[in-house]
């Protein structure tokens, strides 16, 4: 039986340069086999935010796609049945950004989680951007009390990509994905996807970096580590 699974592009925006996404926007579309291919857009994170899905298929139709529908899920009275079929229809799943705990509870809720997961395992090809991710990988922390760092907890994220990573938080040294790590078993590695990068996750879970090197930390007896960065083929072998 022939394996479907496809690897899955999980990609950092660029907020200050936009054009920085357009390669790894083409990436994703040149490996759909598919020539102009058509993109479910999943808004969740931003609760559906018209003006946010206007910006973004502007940008994914300049990168080479070809007709993009916006699978309404987050609003009241939404067609869920209409954004399944768009969604299974649709030459690409894509997951937009916005805010990685409203995107999952809006999909949990709505009882789509557990759809998007079933495309994929029957071959869907998925990419995201930004929060959209993150919500693509396995886990991520929130704060029960945002002024306690002790209130930290893990929730679950659609885990179709068997990794965690943060995206373009560069600035902050990842706080947020080194706070997700003191919390998992040890071992446990997470990647920091800086803006205008990108990790291309294979379905036995191999990761490679796309767009510029991604930062590695690891768990490892109650110490958040950092470890070599991963650096795209071009570039392995220029550092040290």
């Amino acid at each position: 039986m022939i394996n479907r699974i496809k690897s899955v592009y999980l990609i950092a925006g660029s907020p200050r340069n936009r054009k920085k996404s357009a390669p790894l926007f083409q990436a994703v579309f040149r490996a759909s086999g598919t020539v102009s291919p058509s993109v479910a857009y999943v808004g969740a994170a931003s609760d559906d935010d018209a003006d946010f899905f206007s910006f973004i298929a502007e940008e994914l139709k300049a990168a080479g796609a070809g007709r993009i529908d916006h699978a309404l899920i987050a609003p009241e009275k939404s067609d869920l049945e209409g954004a399944r079929n768009m969604l299974k229809s649709a030459d690409i799943v894509f997951i937009s950004g916005g805010d990685v705990e409203r995107g999952m509870q809006v999909l949990t809720e709505k009882n789509m989680a557990a759809y998007l997961r079933q495309l994929y395992e029957a071959g869907k090809p998925f990419f995201g951007v930004s929060a959209g991710s993150i919500m693509l990988g396995r886990e991520w922390v929130r704060w029960r009390d945002p002024d306690d760092d002790a209130s930290a907890e893990i929730f679950m994220c659609l885990g179709i990509a068997p990794v965690i990573c943060d995206t373009h938080a560069e600035e902050d040294d990842w706080q947020e994905l080194k706070a997700l790590l003191a919390l998992e078993k040890d071992d446990v590695k997470g990647y920091g996807i800086p803006s205008g990068a990108a990790i291309k996750v294979f379905p036995d879970g191999k990761v490679e970096a796309l767009g510029g090197p991604v930062s590695q930390f690891i768990r490892h007896g109650r110490v958040v580590a950092k470890g070599p960065d991963l650096l795209p083929t071009g570039m392995r072998g220029l550092r040290a």
